[in-house]
């Protein structure tokens, strides 16, 4: 506790620098960008836009000239305002509709999206739309607006805590039992989230760092002090002293819940294969809130259990053990559960194994992409905007391209004039506009408007046309040098970028976790089971995620825009904290029937008790986690972060109910005693390092603390 208050009074001193810069070094976007900071500065800030809309009348009506006019005028002398381009002057004259009664202003900032105080595009927004009135909306819209209006933390953490409160009580029927898990979850959050903010003056961590720290600590928070709490209760009612049931724990479950952290932090740290600092920032952000809360687990944790006595188990419980009728490993419903998965193995196999593959079927249609502010709420201004441009210009106009050209030649330049004309005849693009440069420069630039929104594959298909066709096909001949640029060429560039390293990121991470299992269990097909279940899960839990938003099929009905592609960097983040999260409920089970094999080498009495004494505690853990990720889909109706909790609850409750409970079992069975063979050689040759512990001797209990 002396930590976390020394972290605390450190973090307020030294405060954040959360930062949600990333590059895409050696992309055909990043040159166009750099092109543009050498050449001409002050075009190179993002751009956004100043909509507005008369219910009656048109935009050139004098009135509604002065007013924006006069808005758009106070705009421009705005700190980190680079320009603004109204469409009541001749550069602009194509800036209004056909109709007349929508038109918009192009605003340029000085630096890129992330580059730009909140505080100032705040004032932006703010001064131009004091020009509304009750005939006139104005909206505004682009990256910057859209990441200053991003709605501050709200109430999910607490919705998950207080879920997981009535799954505790439930399970353990005592309020000081149900406090512990929750209180050591929340003040190991408390130390991850300050320790990520000190973090951040290191590190490149985004503000979606601290948001998926909360979500992943939260969770495996409470779960990892809830098998310890178990095995700790279930010490006590086999007659064990308060001090020897804690230490007990520690050497069983406490082994297993260190073991456990080291798989989801190794799943974690296969982010930095993939090289870009903004994920390798959301890997440290996860990696500080796990390391910091199985810390806590074995440290603040005992030292409550210690406090607390006999307290952890409820009246009813406490009275039974004085009586000597405690029953702490009593037949239950996952006794039966496991008996029966003994009987029908083969059964269960065909079952689960079917469940999987309907629930994976959408992963074939998988399209990975950035959703544009067609998907914002359509309370914010981003989104209204976005709506405004779309039915007075078309969708195209949410999301321009710059083609930026070196033409260091006149030649280049009159092959450049020629090359805007060849770009307005291209099927795909609605409009092109040749940007004015400075005399003598050598760049030119030309903002081309697709007919399609910046989320729509026809938008990236138009993109690789001009990459792969267009574009050489104007250079030939010339020295000339175009690049397509602008944010929606940058978010295509990304997605492609994960696209390509997800395989290697895969493979990396499933060697890892397979060794780490290989060298704990002894065994070759205990791991190799693991990694199939793994690879299972993200299949599944990706089909719901495309089903759910990519189709549209439950993104609608929460609020959560319109159907769109899968963000491109969930799936790295999501198999790497699913990975991790799948080892924990294997390390978990099959640490029980590991242990029970060591001592009897009877494969089937292991894993019947190793499935009946893990049943209980393995089911709540993931109703648990289920409820916090689930929690955090009201995350102020954030895209990303509603992803990676639907996602996450699915394969929680995959993994869990469908996986751990009954393919592995069943298959287990099926394998028999092939389940722990290991060749000679290999043993010899492998470190030793055991989730079991050390035989001891039976407990004997301590009357007087019984009584006491």
């Amino acid at each position: 506790m002396v930590a976390v208050l020394g972290l605390g009074v450190t973090t307020g001193a030294a405060g954040t620098a959360y930062n949600d810069e990333f590059s895409l070094p050696g992309t055909d976007s990043a040159k166009a960008l750099e092109l543009l900071e050498e050449n001409l500065p002050d075009q190179s800030g993002d751009s956004g836009t100043i909509v507005w809309r008369t219910s009656s009348g048109s935009v050139r009506d004098p009135a509604v000239r002065q007013r924006m006019t006069t808005a758009l005028d106070q705009v421009a002398k705005l700190p980190h305002v680079a320009s603004v381009t109204s469409p009541y002057v001749e550069q602009g004259a194509g800036q209004v509709s056909k109709d007349g009664r929508t038109a918009y202003a192009q605003l340029t900032f000085d630096a890129q999206a992330q580059d730009v105080p909140a505080g100032d595009v705040k004032k932006v927004i703010e001064t131009a739309r004091q020009a509304r009135t009750d005939g006139l909306r104005v909206e505004l819209g682009g990256n910057a607006i859209a990441q200053a209006e991003q709605p501050p933390p709200n109430t999910a953490e607490f919705i998950g805590v207080a879920a997981a409160a009535i799954v505790l009580f439930i399970a353990f029927g005592s309020l000081l039992a149900m406090l512990m898990p929750i209180l050591t979850a929340v003040i190991a959050l408390a130390a991850g989230l300050m320790s990520i903010g000190l973090l951040s003056h290191v590190f490149t961590i985004g503000q979606i760092g601290p948001i998926l720290g909360a979500l992943i600590g939260l969770g495996v928070g409470i779960d990892y002090a809830l098998f310890i709490v178990t095995r700790h209760r279930n010490g006590l009612l086999a007659g064990r002293t308060v001090d020897g049931s804690v230490v007990t724990a520690l050497n069983t479950s406490g082994r297993a819940v260190l073991f456990a952290g080291a798989t989801v932090v190794i799943a974690l740290l296969g982010l930095f294969v993939i090289g870009m600092s903004f994920l390798n920032g959301m890997a440290i952000a996860a990696i500080t809130t796990v390391a910091i809360t199985v810390f806590a687990s074995i440290t603040l944790l005992p030292a409550m259990l210690g406090f607390a006595g006999l307290r952890v188990l409820s009246r009813k419980e406490r009275r039974a053990l004085i009586a000597g009728k405690a029953e702490p490993d009593k037949p239950g419903v996952f006794h039966r559960w496991a008996r029966f998965a003994q009987r029908r193995p083969r059964t269960l196999s065909i079952v689960a194994l079917a469940l999987i593959a309907a629930l994976s079927l959408p992963v074939l249609s998988i399209r990975l992409g950035s959703s544009d502010a067609g998907n914002n709420p359509t309370s914010t201004t981003s989104r209204q905007a976005y709506d405004l441009l779309s039915d007075g210009f078309g969708p195209g106009f949410n999301g321009p391209f710059q083609l930026v050209a070196q033409t260091p030649s006149g030649t280049d330049r009159a092959a450049f004039s020629e090359f805007a004309a060849t770009i307005r005849s291209t099927p795909g693009v609605a409009n092109v506009v040749t940007l004015p440069q400075p005399p003598g420069a050598k760049v030119g630039i030309l903002q081309v408007v697709p007919t399609t929104s910046p989320q729509d594959e026809k938008t990236a298909s138009l993109i690789r046309t001009l990459r792969d066709d267009v574009i050489p096909a104007a250079e030939r001949g010339t020295t000339m040098q175009v690049h397509v640029g602008g944010v929606t060429a940058i978010f295509d560039d990304f997605s492609h970028e994960l696209s390509s390293k997800i395989p290697l990121f895969i493979t990396v991470i499933v060697a890892l976790g397979f060794l780490l299992l290989l060298v704990a269990f002894r065994s070759l097909l205990i791991p190799l089971t693991a990694a199939v279940m793994n690879v299972l899960a993200a299949l599944a839990s990706f089909g719901l995620v495309v089903a759910f938003f990519q189709w549209g099929w439950g993104s609608e009905p929460l609020g959560l825009g319109a159907p769109g592609p899968v963000e491109a960097f969930l799936p790295v983040i999501m198999i790497s904290i699913l990975f991790g999260l799948s080892m924990d409920y294997q390390v978990f089970l099959v640490s029980r029937m590991h242990e029970e094999w060591v001592h009897t080498r009877d494969n089937t009495r292991a894993v019947i008790v190793g499935q009946g004494q893990t049943g209980r505690v393995i089911t709540a853990a993931a109703t648990i986690m289920i409820a916090v990720f689930g929690a955090f889909v009201l995350a102020g109706g954030e895209r990303a972060v509603a992803m990676f909790g639907i996602g996450l609850a699915a394969a929680v409750a995959i993994d869990a109910f469908v996986l751990r409970t009954m393919l592995v079992p069943a298959l287990m069975h099926l394998f028999g005693r092939a389940n722990w063979w290991l060749p000679a050689w290999l043993d010899r040759i492998l470190p030793h390092l055991s989730v079991d512990p050390p035989d001891e001797p039976a407990p004997e209990p301590d009357k007087q603390l019984l009584h006491a």
